[in-house]
């Protein structure tokens, strides 16, 4: 499998893709820009969101979208509309709000980490329709990839420097019993965003690793896609069938002269389709 560029490098650290009809296809983040991307037919177009740091965005239930900056949860009644900040989420400058996703119930998860990694300075946190905030995970480091089973039953997250993607059961809503699901050894990079497939193969970005491993429903390793660039940050799947996988890289953390398309989104078909995005409820 050879990904396609499909942007070239337009943003500094590409992160937290997601597919949705209702918004024109693919956005995702350029993180410390604090903009929102989207791929239109004519190139790419932005828009800023957050001055310090914007993790990920969501579509709403109702039209619009959520999107989670540094320290502020935002809202905007239209896809294209002006976000506006309604609450927020933690009042510690040295940590930063990361990726996340909405539950089967249409709730937000979203982790957070210290800007220098400090151990178990994160935590997971969930957002509620009506906005109530509900602590998930009291302790993470860098707090990362997010999502559910086909089924629901399900929840794979990522806290990278575990070097794990771990799961957990989900009954009545609530996250239970976590254990390892796949191990991703050092050499291999570290495991970053992920997205769960149709038939419940779980896909992880490796950071550091320029790739991105498939695992099978049992945390085999099933697929690896490799990339042009080391820093692979996340994936989703989309087009009108959930077929293609869309992948994102980041030159953080590169010296300025690294000669890569780092920065860039990458597309390729791994022969396995998606699910469609759980819109927030709020």
């Amino acid at each position: 499998m050879t990904p396609e560029n499909v942007t070239g490098p337009l943003a500094h650290h590409a992160e937290g893709p997601v597919w949705w009809p209702g918004w024109g296809g693919l956005r995702w983040v350029d993180g410390e820009a604090g903009d929102l991307l989207t791929l239109d037919p004519d190139g790419v177009t932005r828009q800023h969101i957050d001055d310090e740091y914007l993790a990920f965005a969501r579509p709403r239930a109702g039209g619009g979208l959520v999107a989670v900056g540094a320290r502020t949860l935002y809202l905007a009644d239209d896809v294209d509309g002006e976000a506006r900040a309604v609450a927020s989420l933690h009042d510690d400058p040295r940590v930063r709000m990361n990726d996340g996703c909405c539950d089967p119930r249409g709730r937000l998860l979203t982790g957070s980490m210290a800007y220098d990694a400090t151990p178990d300075a994160g935590r997971v946190l969930r957002i509620d329709d009506d906005l109530d905030i509900v602590t998930v995970l009291p302790r993470a480091t860098v707090s990362n990839g997010i999502g559910f089973s086909p089924d629901g039953r399900r929840a794979y997250y990522v806290d990278t420097l575990t070097h794990r993607i771990d799961v957990f059961d989900v009954a009545e809503g609530e996250l239970r019993g976590r254990r390892a699901f796949a191990v991703i050894r050092a050499d291999q990079g570290l495991p970053d965003g992920l997205a769960v497939a149709a038939d419940g193969s779980v896909w992880v970005a490796l950071w550091g690793g320029g790739a991105v491993h498939g695992f099978d429903p049992a945390g085999a390793h099933v697929a690896t896609i490799t990339l042009p660039v080391p820093q692979v940050s996340a994936c989703t799947f989309g087009d009108d069938d959930l077929g293609t996988l869309y992948i994102t890289t980041s030159a953080q953390g590169l010296s300025p002269d690294h000669g890569t398309d780092a920065g860039s989104v990458f597309a390729v078909r791994p022969g396995v389709h998606g699910i469609p995005v759980t819109p927030f409820a709020g």
